[in-house]
C-alpha cells in the first residue's frame, strides 16, 4: 500500500461520505498521488487547464475505467468545481476504494490560487 496522508481533508457539505482535500496541498503532494480529471476533454485542454499528471476520464465512462485506477495509491478526483469529482469520489468509495478524495474547488479555486497548470 502506498498510500499518502493528507493534513488538509474536510467533509464535503454535499456528500457525507466523501473528503476534500485543498488544492495546495495536491500540488505540494501530487507525484504521490493518482489525479483523475473527471472532465470532459475539451474543458481538460480548455481555458482552466488540468493538474499536471492528471489524467482524464470523463465522469460518465467512469464505470468502465475504474479498473484502470490503482486501490492501492491515494486517489484525488478533479473538475471544474468540485461537483463532478464529488461523485467520482463517492462512485469509488462504493466500489471498494478506501483512499479517494475530492480536490476541493476544482479547477476554479486551482486557478483562483494561480496554481500551475497544463493546458
Amino acid at each position: 500500500m502506498k498510500y499518502t496522508e493528507l493534513m488538509s481533508k474536510s467533509e464535503n457539505p454535499y456528500y457525507p461520505e466523501v473528503c476534500d482535500v485543498d488544492p495546495k496541498e495536491v500540488l505540494e503532494k501530487g507525484s504521490q498521488l493518482y489525479l483523475v480529471d473527471v472532465r470532459q476533454p475539451d474543458e481538460f485542454k480548455g481555458e482552466l487547464g488540468h493538474v499536471e499528471g492528471a489524467k482524464l476520464v470523463v465522469l460518465d465512462t467512469l464505470p468502465e475505467h475504474l479498473g484502470q485506477i490503482p486501490k492501492d495509491q491515494t486517489v484525488v478526483f478533479i473538475c471544474r468545481s468540485g461537483g463532478r469529482s464529488a461523485r467520482a469520489t463517492a462512485f469509488a468509495l462504493q466500489n471498494g476504494f478506501k483512499e479517494v478524495y475530492n480536490m476541493k474547488g476544482g479547477m476554479l479555486l486551482w486557478n483562483e490560487l494561480n496554481l500551475p497548470r497544463t493546458k
